[in-house]
C-alpha cells in the first residue's frame, strides 16, 4: 500500500486529470459562440446536446476527488508531531500488536482444539456408519439351524 504522500500525489493529478477531461468535453460539446442575430437562428435548430449531463458528472468527481484530498491532507502528521511523539504513537502501535498477536494465538489455539473434537467426532460417526452397514457386532445374526 502506498504512503500517505504517494496517495495525496495521485489524488492531486486524478484532480488535475478530471478538470482537464472537464474542460475538453465542456470545449467539444459547447456550442459555438454567436456573432449576429442569423447565427443565434441557427444554432436554435441545432440539436440539444447533453453538456448539462457531463457538467454534472465532472462537477460530482471533481467535488469527490477534492473532498478525497481534503482527507488526505488531514490525516498527513502535523508540524506539532516531534520525533518523540511519532516514537511514543508506534510503541503504542507496537503494543496494541502484540496484543492483537496473543489474542489471535489464542483464538488459533482454541480453533485447532474445536477442529480435533470435530474430526474425532467425525470418525466416530463414520466407524459407526460403517459397522452398522457392514453388520458388524451391534447387530444380531439369527441362529443357523
Amino acid at each position: 500500500m502506498a504512503d500517505r504522500l504517494t496517495q495525496l500525489q495521485d489524488a492531486v493529478n486524478s484532480l488535475a486529470d478530471q478538470f482537464c477531461n472537464a474542460i475538453g468535453v465542456l470545449q467539444q460539446c459547447a456550442p459555438p459562440a454567436s456573432f449576429s442575430n442569423i447565427q443565434t437562428a441557427i444554432n436554435k435548430d441545432q440539436p440539444s446536446n447533453p453538456t448539462e449531463e457531463y457538467a454534472q458528472l465532472f462537477a460530482a468527481l471533481i467535488a469527490r476527488t477534492a473532498k478525497d484530498v481534503d482527507v488526505l491532507i488531514d490525516s498527513l502528521p502535523s508540524e506539532e508531531s516531534t520525533a518523540a511523539l511519532q516514537a511514543a504513537s508506534l510503541r503504542q502501535l507496537e503494543e496494541e500488536n502484540h496484543d492483537a498477536a496473543a489474542r489471535l494465538e489464542e483464538v488459533v489455539y482454541r480453533g485447532d482444539l474445536l477442529l480435533e473434537k470435530i474430526q474425532s467426532a467425525l470418525a466416530d460417526i463414520a466407524q459407526s456408519q460403517l459397522r452398522t452397514r457392514s453388520g458388524g457386532p451391534s447387530q444380531t445374526t439369527p441362529p443357523e439351524s
